[in-house]
């Protein structure tokens, strides 16, 4: 029996035959595998450059080829790539892979504090940086065990003209790249120049390797790097593409990834499933320049739009959205944060398709559960995908009777080998019998489908009754003049706590708080109307786009 063939259940080790029909032993094969069948179609676009699927080939083979024979580093060594969506991201990490070394995804709005945190416990010895972020590096590099460190600007895989162009506005003009000075760095197009001259020397990475320290936000703490084998990701990979055999259609893909390619997310959707299809993704740099997005989703008969509730929300309120073709988009799918009824139904209104949710997290690479296309249930995560146990307990770890909400735990190939030199915190997340537990609080039907809760940590206790988050906010969201909503518990000397809501209206509306209050009574149990309603411009969110309750109880609390 292969190794891929083993029901070890020793996470991170093993991957189904059912979910590897290639028998592949590493995301490196997978990849090359798609390089070498679609090789002469577009795989990645931003800012009107595209990278064909050779070209990837080319350019990972010569990054690998340096890292191989100029630097000291080995198989194993961890390497932070720090990048946008740009097309160098793709190059990077293959190369790296190419070369036996662990991605380390790095947000590039990470602050010095979080990329010394990140840099020294990962171990990294090697820095890609894009030019913006490159100041912050700086600040901290040396207190880090990073030696060599690569740069590249927004526009260096285009043509020199235009790559000059380009540059200097972002940068002299713009004033987008602040000064730095790190006199170790390279260029990013030096060292490919220099590596393809070399014959790569491929490594051969076993199914129990990590490929990925994917490090989670740390909003319950200290960040931790989730070890993501290459087990993992294929699996994960063709789990999504199990459920999506429907939609999927080599070489006919073209996938809008406003999500950035550092999010495990967007980098198992863009960079393993869809590029084993054969599929052209449209990297969007900065999604929250809504105006220069619109105007890119305008050239493009996508067939894919990846995206999260606060994005469907903002991109259905402009004009010039309104006014796009969506007759090829035959897929939107949600995830990352809870989707509401309105914007799923605002989206479904204007471009014709639904919006299929989906579930997951760092720590199951990500995909756990996902709608099955066309049976999609409005407010429910989906079915488990393949291979997949799931299980809800209660506190004293009992399962809960069916339709009750517990404890959801999971046990699959996805799930990730454990945390990076952390045995103890991956022992908290673990039951007895081996299910990593979610920390998130669901429901199950009769047919299968799981519904969120709410985070077991967000949850409200007004009176002794629990109140979700979730559910007070899309009643809130139901309202026409609420864009977005946020629910988060307050001290209360009568009730122990009570449900404080922050709102964000839509554009032009007023709104009479006593008003909001009947509206909510309606819909919700007397305990779970808001208390108390704060208006905002804004909510506080991570880059990603994702509502921090966390930041709101700090600051009210």
């Amino acid at each position: 029996m292969s190794q891929s063939e083993t029901t070890s259940s020793a996470p991170g080790r093993y991957v189904p035959a059912s979910l590897n029909p290639q028998g592949y032993q590493s995301v490196t094969e997978l990849l090359c595998s798609a390089c070498e069948r679609f090789s002469n179609l577009p795989a990645f676009t931003s800012l009107g450059r595209s990278l064909s699927y050779r070209e990837l080939a080319q350019k990972s083979d010569a990054f690998a080829a340096y890292l191989q024979q100029h630097t000291d580093l080995i198989p194993g060594d961890r390497i932070a790539v720090q990048l946008p969506n740009v097309i160098q991201f793709p190059v990077v990490v293959l190369g790296a892979l190419k070369a036996g070394l662990i991605v380390v995804n790095t947000n590039p709005l990470y602050s010095p504090k979080e990329l010394e945190h990140q840099f020294k416990d990962s171990g990294a010895k090697a820095l890609v940086v894009f030019a913006n972020m490159a100041h912050n590096v700086a600040q901290i590099i040396d207190k880090t065990p990073i030696k060599h460190v690569f740069i590249t600007e927004i526009a260096d895989f285009h043509p020199p003209v235009k790559r000059l162009l380009i540059n200097s506005v972002v940068k002299y003009i713009k004033r987008m790249v602040p000064a730095y000075d790190l006199p170790q760095a390279k260029s990013l197009n030096h060292i490919l120049a220099q590596g393809g001259t070399l014959p790569p020397k491929r490594y051969q990475a076993k199914l129990e390797d990590i490929a990925v320290l994917q490090y989670t936000g740390g909003t319950t703490g200290v960040a931790k790097g989730a070890m993501l084998t290459h087990a993992n990701l294929i699996a994960n990979s063709y789990q999504l593409r199990e459920r999506l055999t429907e939609v999927l259609i080599e070489g006919k893909e073209t996938f809008i990834a406003p999500l950035p390619l550092y999010h495990i997310y967007s980098f198992v959707i863009h960079g393993l499933t869809l590029m084993d299809v054969g599929g052209h993704s449209i990297l969007i740099p900065n999604p929250r320049d809504l105006p220069a997005f619109v105007k890119e989703l305008a050239k493009w008969r996508f067939t894919g739009f990846i995206g999260l509730n606060t994005l469907f929300v903002a991109l259905c309120l402009r004009d010039d959205f309104k006014r796009l073709d969506f007759s090829a988009l035959k897929l939107t799918a949600s995830g990352g944060m809870p989707l509401t009824k309105a914007a799923a139904e605002r989206w479904h209104s204007l471009t014709g398709n639904p919006v299929t949710e989906g579930y997951g997290l760092t720590e199951t690479s990500p995909v756990v559960a996902f709608n099955p296309v066309g049976q999609e249930q409005l407010g429910a995560i989906g079915l488990p995908v393949a291979e997949t146990q799931v299980k809800l307990i209660d506190e004293a770890g009992q399962p809960v009777a069916l339709g009750e909400p517990g404890m959801l735990c999971v046990k699959g190939p996805q799930v990730m080998k454990g945390y990076w030199q952390r045995p103890d915190a991956t022992a908290e997340v673990t039951t007895p019998d081996g299910y990593l537990i979610t920390g998130d609080i669901a429901t199950q039907a009769e047919d299968g489908y799981l519904r969120i809760v709410d985070r077991a940590k967000d949850m409200i206790i007004v009176s002794g009754f629990n109140v979700y988050p979730t559910e007070v906010e899309d009643c809130l969201t139901s309202h026409p003049d609420i864009l977005e909503a946020a629910a988060i518990g307050v001290e209360d000397d009568k009730t122990g706590e009570a449900v404080k809501a922050f709102l964000v209206l839509v554009p032009g509306a007023t709104l009479d708080k006593e008003e909001l209050r009947l509206f909510c009574r309606q819909h919700l149990a007397p305990y779970k109307v808001p208390k108390q309603v704060e208006i905002r411009e804004a909510l506080p969110k991570t880059n990603v786009g994702k509502v921090l309750r966390r930041a709101l109880r700090e600051e009210t609390n």
